[in-house]
């Protein structure tokens, strides 16, 4: 890699993980699924007027909004609200399981044996990590993260039957979409959201940009300059970093104590998702534009138009 392209490789999951941190340490000023609506909602105002419409694909954007963004970011950061976030940080790792089971399913991606048997030390790993004491006299939140890992899977699975589009506008008109469900669900499931715009800090309002600027608009816009420039063997690795700065800033900035437990957990799962990663990143065979092979859920785009 170019050196440039190197520091944007660190960097970029540098700050998706540090984005944990960040709003775990918000939540006292702004429900979750509601900083999750506002997260998006400004992503999008700062992306869409750099990609072309998707208005074509509203029925689709919208069912991908609601799956793989109000679901699954709702479900993992009112999780967060309720566990540590060193502890969430690994927990979501299990999404990549799941995106993995859910394309062989699917897409009818071959796996191994190796491959399999690191799914199955990744779920042991959290198995560990559910074990904490803490976790288990409060289960929920542990179990809500796992929840949005699914959907999250879900949502990359209904994406990826989207065919090529193009990461920036796909992520732009994601957020579009999902952003405003978000904050219509918060209505729905929170409150106090009117009370938390008129007395939210600087700090509450500087996190908003970080989460909606820097880690969503600027973060998917490095990463998917790099998918398009290097392979994903070389690219996909760095992603490792989100984890451990997430679980940096949650023992150094929120004060979080990490157990045997989480360690012990933390390791096999990173190194299982490490392997998953790493194993199927070379093996991605190039996909024909406009070449879906998930029938079921053509047919129900299609019911969508």
């Amino acid at each position: 890699m170019k050196p440039i392209d190197l520091l944007a490789a660190i960097a970029v999951p540098v700050l998706w993980g540090a984005g944990f941190t960040v709003a775990k340490g918000t939540f006292d000023e702004f429900p979750p699924v509601f900083l999750m609506g506002l997260r998006f909602t400004a992503a999008a105002l700062v992306l869409i007027w750099f990609v072309r419409p998707m208005w074509d694909r509203a029925g689709r954007m919208a069912l991908v909004g609601f799956v793989g963004g109000t679901l699954a970011y709702g479900l993992q950061f009112t999780g967060l609200a309720g566990m540590d976030a060193s502890t969430a940080v690994l927990v979501v790792q299990l999404e990549v399981v799941f995106a993995a089971l859910f394309a062989g399913l699917f897409f009818k991606d071959r796996r191994g044996a190796a491959q399999w048997a690191a799914m199955a030390l990744a779920f042991a790993g959290v198995a560990l990590i559910a074990g904490e004491p803490r976790v288990r006299s409060d289960p929920v939140p542990f179990l809500m993260v796992v929840a949005g890992g699914v959907a999250w899977a879900a949502g990359q699975t209904l994406v990826k039957a989207l065919g090529r589009e193009g990461g920036l506008r796909t992520i732009a008109w994601f957020a579009a979409f999902a952003g405003p469900q978000m904050l219509v669900v918060s209505l729905l499931v929170e409150q106090g959201q009117w009370q938390a715009v008129q007395s939210a800090t600087w700090k509450g309002w500087a996190a908003v940009l970080y989460l909606a600027v820097v880690m969503t608009a600027a973060g998917y816009a490095l990463w998917f300059r790099l998918v398009g420039l290097y392979r994903m063997s070389r690219v996909v690795p760095f992603i490792l970093l989100a984890p451990v700065t997430g679980i940096a800033g949650g023992v150094a900035f929120l004060g979080e104590e990490l157990t045997g437990w989480v360690v012990a957990g933390g390791l096999v799962v990173m190194a299982s998702v490490a392997f998953i990663h790493l194993s199927q990143a070379p093996r991605s065979p190039p996909r024909r534009p406009g070449i879906v092979t998930l029938r079921p859920m053509e047919r129900l785009f299609r019911a969508l138009r």
